[in-house]
């Protein structure tokens, strides 16, 4: 296992893939409700084979029960760490519901939380694991996401939002969604409100040109709006591209420089929220 490998079949599972998270830390494990390759965006840094435009599919909750529970027997119990994670990153860093595609499409996306809650109670070693939801905030206005949101509050559970950019016509290019900054600020004063949430950032070049600077601008004013207007975010993940994409894109995509990447972080520090930076 490597950063650079998010592979969601590594563990010959459908639901259950366990990563090294370079912003977590160590063990990721991730749960992928998403296993037909399906989402409603079409982001252009995405690494999902096949990417189609869709849903998650009905989840077999008795089949993740399973998966996960032994899953996480293997990696309390077992030997799986000293198989195939390196010494440095030997920790169990938490439970990560992302896969290929939006999570929270998932018709039983409320069930799927409680079920994780549950399972988590029967390992001692897990009671304080982090559960964290990565999605594009674009089914919050959902009152299924909505109390799922709640109870992951309660399971020590923090949300990372997808804010790739702030210009309309940028996420456009960029995520393929024509979603409003008006319903991400909305979705993203729902998603504060019932559970811990970071905005997270994917920046990178296409064609050798970083974000604009009216991009940047945008984007630091879209920021200090929330500030004012009391959206209490935990921060920001600001992260660069690391592993290939797959999408017709990516010929056009490249990293941008780590000099950029700080000091765009410090721009945004400058605004008083805390930023994780990821090269």
């Amino acid at each position: 296992m490597k950063t650079t490998d998010h592979s969601r079949d590594s563990a010959g599972l459908t639901y259950v893939y366990p990563v090294i998270s370079r912003r977590a830390g160590g063990v990721s494990i991730g749960i992928n409700l998403n296993p037909n390759n399906a989402c409603n965006w079409r982001c252009v840094y995405c690494q999902v084979p096949e990417l189609k435009r869709g849903s998650a599919p009905r989840i077999d909750l008795d089949k993740l029960e399973i998966e996960l529970r032994s899953f996480l027997h293997e990696l309390v119990n077992g030997d799986f760490m000293h198989r195939h994670v390196p010494p440095e990153a030997r920790k169990i860093h938490d439970i990560a519901l992302s896969g290929n595609g939006e999570p929270t499409s998932a018709r039983e996306f409320e069930q799927v939380i409680e079920l994780i809650g549950s399972i988590i109670q029967d390992f001692d070693a897990l009671k304080n694991l982090k559960l964290v939801l990565i999605t594009n905030g674009s089914l919050i206005h959902r009152q299924s996401v909505q109390a799922g949101l709640q109870r992951m509050a309660q399971l020590n559970g923090e949300v990372w939002f997808k804010f790739d950019r702030a210009l309309a016509e940028e996420r456009q290019r960029i995520n393929n969604t024509t979603i409003s900054l008006k319903k991400i600020r909305h979705h993203l004063q729902i998603a504060t409100s019932l559970c811990p949430t970071w905005l997270q950032t994917c920046v990178f070049q296409i064609n050798g040109k970083p974000p604009s600077e009216a991009e940047i601008d945008a984007y630091l004013s879209f920021i200090r709006s929330l500030k004012n207007d009391g959206v209490l975010l935990q921060g920001v993940l600001l992260y660069g591209i690391a592993r290939p994409s797959l999408q017709p894109e990516a010929p056009q995509l490249s990293q941008v420089s780590e000099s950029w990447l700080i000091a765009y972080s410090e721009k945004i520090k400058a605004l008083g929220l805390p930023v994780k930076t990821y090269c």
